[in-house]
């Protein structure tokens, strides 16, 4: 049920197939198809985890699971802070 972009199908649809959705002669039953289309082909999570843009596609039912297992992997990580290699001097 995920989806992944900067505005949704609805208005990327609108937008992108404008010309084709006010030259059909159904506009409306045009704009449908086209909605469809482009949340088919774009607007889902299996393109995002294709393109690497997430890690994986859960069910619902492993959500529990899999943020149980990322705080137990950083629970214990060390983070170092490198020296900075020129500091700003007080003035």
């Amino acid at each position: 049920s995920a989806e992944i972009a900067v505005m949704g199908p609805e208005g990327a649809a609108n937008i992108i197939f404008k010309k084709e959705i006010e030259s059909a002669p159904n506009p409306e039953e045009m704009r449908k198809i086209k909605v469809q289309e482009y949340t088919e082909k774009f607007a889902n999570p299996y393109k995002a985890a294709a393109n690497g843009y997430i890690d994986a596609v859960i069910s619902p039912d492993e959500t529990r699971e899999q943020i149980l297992h990322c705080i137990r992997i950083a629970k214990n990580k060390n983070v170092h802070h490198p020296d900075k290699k020129h500091g700003i001097p007080p003035f």
